[in-house]
């Protein structure tokens, strides 16, 4: 979920490692990741999944019934992170005026609804916990809901939400902690955004595997992985095992 083009090297040294690890314990994994283009509904289901990550918006959407749980990232080295817990940054243009908001540090959201109100919210995805869910279900705690933004507008990625606030397409998007780090290292348009609040702390983005994966490769995956955490340099490594 965060194999940003930028990032493909390391991604695949991660792969690489985990892979070898796995070979050595006895389970054929693939050489190479496949990226496969298109419809990732497809890839998360398909029988032949060995590892993969997904969000809870799509498992909590029936996606669970498909898959096994194998463990989740670790965002403490994420402003907004806190082991396998995010948030995510509620961004604007920077001039729009007002104070950098800093991560809360008790995990709770940290949002003014009249500074969101009637603005145009753009966002990746419908089931996106981290671009729409954890704000909508944030705002209904406070009694407020998605229904204060004048327009919603789908990106189809987070990078993509930032790249139309910066364009004044949209005025406000929110995007995980992760990804806000990304952007900030790699994405130009992010230099334009102001950090106006956070969500609440939330389970990050599951790896997982097909339900067709045999029950001890499933144990193996779990423990290499969470083997491979304890010593890995690379951010995205697992924390903890499910």
């Amino acid at each position: 979920m965060y194999d940003w083009p930028e990032r493909r090297a390391e991604v695949d040294a991660e792969w690489h490692g985990l892979r070898d690890a796995l070979r050595s314990a006895g389970l054929d994994a693939p050489g190479e990741l496949t990226r496969p283009p298109g419809n990732l509904h497809a890839v998360w289901r398909d029988p032949q999944l060995l590892l993969g990550q997904t969000c809870w918006g799509p498992m909590q959407a029936g996606l669970q019934d498909d898959v096994e749980l194998v463990g989740q990232p670790d965002y403490s080295d994420c402003e907004g992170g806190a082991g396998v817990l995010y948030s995510s940054a509620i961004l604007m243009r920077a001039e729009e005026g007002g104070d950098q908001i800093a991560a809360p540090a008790d995990g709770k959201a940290d949002i003014c609804v009249e500074r969101l109100r009637g603005k145009r919210f753009a966002y990746n995805d419908p089931l996106s916990v981290s671009g729409l869910l954890a704000l909508s279900n944030d705002l209904e705690a406070m009694g407020a809901g998605l229904e204060i933004f004048s327009a919603r507008i789908m990106t189809g990625a987070h990078r993509a939400a930032i790249r139309c606030v910066a364009a004044r397409k949209a005025d406000v998007c929110s995007v995980d902690c992760r990804s806000w780090m990304l952007a900030q290292a790699f994405e130009p348009a992010a230099r334009q955004m102001r950090v106006v609040g956070w969500t609440a702390l939330r389970p990050g983005l599951p790896y997982i595997t097909s339900r067709a994966t045999p029950a001890d490769a499933v144990a193996l995956l779990r423990q290499v992985a969470a083997t491979s955490s304890a010593s890995a340099p690379h951010r995205d490594r697992t924390a903890a095992a499910c």
